[in-house]
């Protein structure tokens, strides 16, 4: 973040002209120079355009479109109080359901797929929520590039590019994440910029404010999607940067840079993070039934949801032999361990019963726990004495309705490669020493007891050293399409291999409330993001499902169909204005050159006027840390595994079409100097943004029926008004 106190005139990335005030030095004012005439004025027109521009038709078409499905369902999902899961974090869809419940829509349609009507449901409230924000996207780029470069030519052609981009309109009209991850990731930028601009007043009422907005924006970003991080490393890397430019003033106490460093601490990291962490105590609090994101987490959390089957449950809280229990697996949606009579088919390692995991709940879930070495002791029978499981027994579970013990051997498994065969082996319990399993509990020590819920414990097989572990991968029918079991030579801890005891039987022991197991925050928080991580990583692209490269994104190589495929249908296409698109992508190579060229210049000591001076520095600071955040909002996806789509990139097109209104304010100015009179250079000056903006607005012209949708001809007719218009192949609209 910039800095306030003494220091190098003009030494951060984002300093603007030295704003610092020394002992002595003239005022702030006659440092830094003063917004341009009428861009109060101006800020009106783009807020208005673009507030226009997003509700423009907003309701059509009255359908479920693309990823509505999924966003309106889960804000449902919070008007009704039901548990779901998410690989993302909660506050875009939490606020998406507030936006819902104050419109008056009443949680009750299902959002079943794309196409569904939605009748007398009141989604608008819902729509115009994700459109406001959308629309101030505008706004906020107007006066970040304004604040950056003091030229309002510059943050007025940043503004009608975005305002006249096809593909930020139609992802602002629907509901949606990425409007909301936008205006966080935006407001943050911005605010870290105005921050800046009160550099020679550290610790006033406005620095303070600014300052704080940036951790609040932070805390946004990072709650409604996990790529918010990369605008928190961004923040994180000027902050960086001017705390080492404050700690070369010698001008500046310790004390003073000890301060600064705190005010940094308390707004970008302490208060980012409470309120992260209070976006999820509401999410827990509000989310308190039973519902289909049960089974994604432990059941010690799902113990806590009203309508749950474990929820107001009594049962025995440690592990006894001759206790009946089920076992879940701790990967996620890993299912119970589960058997039947039916045997594996031929050809299929040994034939004996098959030993699957079953995502519900079922009878064919119990086991009986039994000593290695013995038969356990009726639990009909009072008389005989309870004995407790611990870490490192050697234990044989037995399936309860078959009567055959848990069993694995060096026969491979059915589908996974260099993993044993797991099966029920034996009769009435009799079997052999391949149904012995030495019991490990995580980070416990020999000896100590074994808790149902909370416990995460391994099954290690005694004679071959693996472990017992759910590899997630379905059956062939002949396995009734459960999830296969594996016993597992590679011993490194997973929740693939970790299980927990969840249903607990024995009369012999006293039982307690499972409120008395319930975990605490910290460790409902620590496994949400757990799943959440391991959820994302495992996305896959759905059937019929038109993925993207990350290069396919810049080049605008390919849109999405938002909605509708045939003649009939109203179709919508999410495609950038190609004339944007393709500027933006060229003035990512011409601001390289320029940036290059001018530190050249500078590091060769070329003399330049004041003029030209003043350029480089906005060349220089302000394209530069713009051009890091399209770099910080990119290049990661490269290095993704989950499935991408083109509507990843839309983040960093913000911080390309800042860049753009930058370098091409400069590059113009820069020409339009060598000419004279002054008024002919302002006139070349003048036409040639004007070109700009009038080209972008006539392709716009041409391609707005992809946002607002269209029904009719499809543009490989010749009547249709989108004929001759699919300039690239790629593009299926």
């Amino acid at each position: 973040m910039p800095a306030a106190g003494g220091g190098r005139a003009g030494s951060g990335p984002l300093r603007q002209r030295g704003t610092r005030r020394l002992q002595g030095a003239p005022p702030a004012s006659a440092l830094s120079p003063r917004p341009p005439a009428g861009w109060r004025a101006a800020l009106g027109l783009v807020t208005l355009l673009s507030f226009a521009s997003r509700f423009h038709r907003l309701p059509e078409p009255p359908h479920v479109c693309w990823d509505e499905t999924h966003f309106g369902k889960m804000g449902s999902y919070y008007i009704n109080r039901t548990f779901f899961f998410d690989v993302h974090p909660p506050l875009g869809k939490m606020l998406i359901g507030l936006a819902g419940y104050l419109s008056g829509y009443d949680g009750t349609f299902p959002f079943q797929k794309p196409g569904d009507r939605y009748e007398q449901h009141n989604y608008m409230g819902m729509r115009g929520f994700c459109a406001f924000l959308g629309s101030c996207l505008v706004p906020f780029a107007y006066l970040t590039v304004l604040e950056l470069s003091k030229s309002l030519p510059a943050a007025l052609l940043t503004a009608f590019i975005l305002i006249f981009d096809t593909g930020c309109i139609t992802l602002s009209q629907y509901i949606l994440l990425d409007p909301i991850l936008m205006f966080f990731l935006m407001g943050a930028v911005l605010s870290m910029v105005k921050c800046n601009s009160c550099a020679d007043r550290p610790f006033s009422a406005s620095w303070w404010l600014w300052l704080s907005l940036t951790g609040v924006n932070l805390a946004g970003a990072m709650g409604v999607k996990f790529v918010g991080l990369f605008v928190v490393l961004l923040v994180g890397l000027n902050t960086i940067y001017d705390l080492w430019d404050l700690l070369g003033d010698l001008n500046l106490s310790l004390v003073m840079f000890g301060k600064h460093f705190l005010a940094r601490v308390l707004c970008l990291i302490l208060l980012p993070l409470t309120l992260y962490m209070a976006m999820f105590a509401v999410h827990f609090a509000v989310l308190n039934k039973s519902g289909p994101g049960d089974g994604f987490f432990s059941s010690a959390f799902q113990s806590q949801l009203i309508g749950n089957n474990l929820h107001n449950v009594s049962i025995p809280e440690h592990l006894a032999y001759g206790s009946v229990v089920t076992m879940k697996n701790l990967r996620m949606a890993g299912g119970y361990l589960h058997s039947h009579w039916h045997l594996y088919p031929e050809g299929v390692g040994a034939r004996q019963q098959q030993v699957t995991a079953y995502l519900h709940k079922d009878l064919n879930n119990l086991w009986i726990i039994k000593k290695h070495d013995s038969n356990t002791a009726d639990l009909s029978d009072s008389s005989s004495p309870v004995e407790f499981v611990r870490h490192g027994d050697i234990i044989r579970l037995e399936h309860k309705e078959t009567s055959r013990n848990l069993h694995s051997h060096q026969h491979e498994a059915p589908l996974t490669r260099k993993h044993f065969q797991v099966t029920g082996y034996g009769i009435n319990g009799t079997g052999d020493s391949n149904d012995f399993w030495r019991i490990e509990v995580v980070g416990r020590r020999t000896g100590k007891l074994i808790k149902v819920l909370r416990s995460k414990i391994r099954l290690m097989h005694v004679a071959t050293g693996c472990i017992l572990g759910s590899t997630g991968k379905t059956l062939p029918k002949w396995g009734w399409e459960q999830v296969e079991v594996t016993c597992t030579p590679y011993v490194k801890e997973t929740p693939n291999s970790l299980w927990n005891f969840e249903d607990h039987i024995n009369p012999k022991l006293p039982n307690i409330s499972l409120d008395v197991l319930k975990p605490s925050f910290a460790e409902i928080l620590l496994e949400s993001h757990m799943v959440m991580i391991r959820g994302n990583s495992g996305l896959k692209p759905k059937d019929n499902e038109v993925t993207s490269k990350p290069w396919h994104w810049p080049i605008n190589y390919q849109g999405l169909r938002f909605s509708g495929v045939n003649e009939t249908d109203y179709r919508v296409y999410l495609l950038g204005n190609p004339v944007v698109w393709w500027l933006n992508l060229f003035t990512i190579g011409l601001y390289l050159l320029i940036a290059i060229s001018t530190a050249v210049a500078l590091k060769r000591g070329v003399q330049l006027t004041s003029e030209h001076k003043e350029l480089s520095r906005v060349v220089l600071c302000g394209g530069g840390q713009v051009a890091l955040g399209w770099l910080l909002h990119y290049l990661p996806f490269f290095m993704m595994g989950r499935v991408l789509y083109f509507h990843h990139y839309f983040p960093a097109m913000l911080f390309s079409s800042m860049l753009t209104g930058i370098t091409w304010d400069t590059l113009l100015k820069f020409f339009s100097q060598f000419l004279s009179p002054s008024t002919k250079a302002r006139r070349v000056y003048g036409v040639g943004i004007l070109a700009l903006i009038l080209l972008i607005m006539y392709s716009f012209y041409l391609f707005h029926p992809l946002s607002y949708g269209m029904i009719g001809p499809m543009a490989s007719d010749p009547s249709s008004p989108m004929a001759g218009l699919r300039w690239m192949d790629s593009w299926e609209f």
